[in-house]
């Protein structure tokens, strides 16, 4: 019997990876039936990164009253693994969603985030994955850690919670205290770019902007949490302001591991960890996954060459099915690769490959299993 495992990540703006993975599923059975078929959605730690692990792994959604990104009463998640791990989404309670149209980076908190850690600590986990994506902040995680126990106080020793605004108001962070219930959990955050926290290539810069920051908003937020990485390093004796991902989600990147100490993954490194990845291998015949396109940046760790470089440890040959095949990907193949192919069937502009993105993937996998049939796999 086949044993086949599907690993993509979703084709932005087309297809989520449980889309992606349901089509290659129907379609490898059509041609094997009594294969044995796993599917692994992939979590980029943004919306619905809860509901992947919970599809891969098996657990429970829990629901708990929580602050949202103006600190407002609302209800939030986090996602209960079976295995004990909390799986803790930030668009969950500190998204771009959950504002509408009240874009402000200035004064949007991820305290609630905070509030969903602690809920989760309070239930047992003793690891935390924590994805970041989609947020609607530029508050350097201080929310989250102000929900947490840590003290943000400011020129008159006053404690109050830090937005992206207010943060050149603080004079001094104190650390003790973090609620206990953290020292025994185990923080991961997930996070897939690299970007500082600070400067042109910042959170305030990079992503202000889609949240709502004017241009003369930016530098302002951007001076801001400047301030927060000078503050912090006198707080924890480590300046963490160039720290690769520190500028993810509004600095929340920054936030959890100054802050909060938790350790920084990529996100594909995480998915594979938790479902178990290297146990799945055994026996495995071929593994698919793929993206929307694949190109220089893809071969910086994320999805395809994540997989691929563990699945080459065991020797299992690796299918990346892809939207676009840029130039340059040829060091994919010596990092475990073993073939790329598109589902662009036809030359057509994105506007007009999207509606048919999914026959174009469906007819895509059929091809290549008929074909893989053919020659013996």
């Amino acid at each position: 019997m086949k044993k086949i495992l599907l690993v993509p990540d979703s084709f932005k703006g087309t297809m989520s990876s449980r889309e992606i993975c349901d089509i290659m599923a129907e379609e490898i059975q059509k041609v094997w039936p009594k294969a044995l078929v796993i599917s692994i959605p992939v979590a980029d730690g943004g919306e619905g990164s809860v509901d992947a692990f919970l599809f891969s792994v098996g657990g429970e959604k829990c629901f708990v009253p929580c602050k949202g990104p103006y600190l407002e009463d609302m209800e939030g998640f986090y996602g209960r693994l079976s295995d004990g791990t909390a799986v803790v989404e930030m668009a969950a309670a500190a998204g771009l969603p959950l504002v509408g149209d009240r874009l402000n980076a200035g004064q949007t908190s991820t305290y609630g985030v905070g509030q969903l850690i602690r809920a989760a600590a309070q239930k047992g986990a003793r690891r935390i994955i924590v994805g970041l994506g989609g947020s609607a902040t530029n508050d350097g995680g201080c929310g989250a850690a102000a929900a947490l126990g840590v003290r943000f106080l400011d020129q008159n020793g006053e404690a109050y919670i830090p937005t992206g605004d207010t943060l050149d108001r603080l004079e001094r962070i104190d650390l003790s205290g973090l609620d206990p219930i953290l020292r025994d959990v185990q923080l991961v955050t997930m996070c897939d770019i690299d970007n500082p926290l600070c400067g042109p290539t910042g959170a305030s810069a990079v992503f202000g902007p889609q949240k709502g920051a004017t241009p003369e908003q930016v530098p302002v937020l951007d001076r801001n949490l400047s301030h927060l990485a000078d503050v912090t390093a006198k707080a924890i004796g480590e300046d963490l302001r160039d720290l690769p991902g520190a500028g993810a989600a509004g600095g929340m990147g920054f936030g959890m591991r100054a802050l909060l100490g938790s350790r920084m993954q990529m996100g594909i490194e995480t998915v594979l960890d938790t479902v178990g990845f290297d146990r799945l291998l055994d026996g495995t015949d071929l593994v698919l996954t793929g993206e929307g396109k694949m190109d220089t940046q893809s071969l910086r760790g994320k999805v395809v060459i994540g997989v691929a470089r563990r699945a080459a440890q065991k020797n299992v040959p690796v299918v990346a099915v892809v939207g676009d095949i840029g130039d340059g990907v040829e060091e994919a193949y010596d990092l475990g690769v073993s073939a790329i192919f598109s589902t662009n069937r036809v030359a057509v502009p994105f506007s007009e490959a999207k509606p048919r993105s999914r026959s174009d993937m469906r007819l895509t996998v059929q091809n290549l299993v008929r074909f893989l049939k053919r020659m013996g796999l």
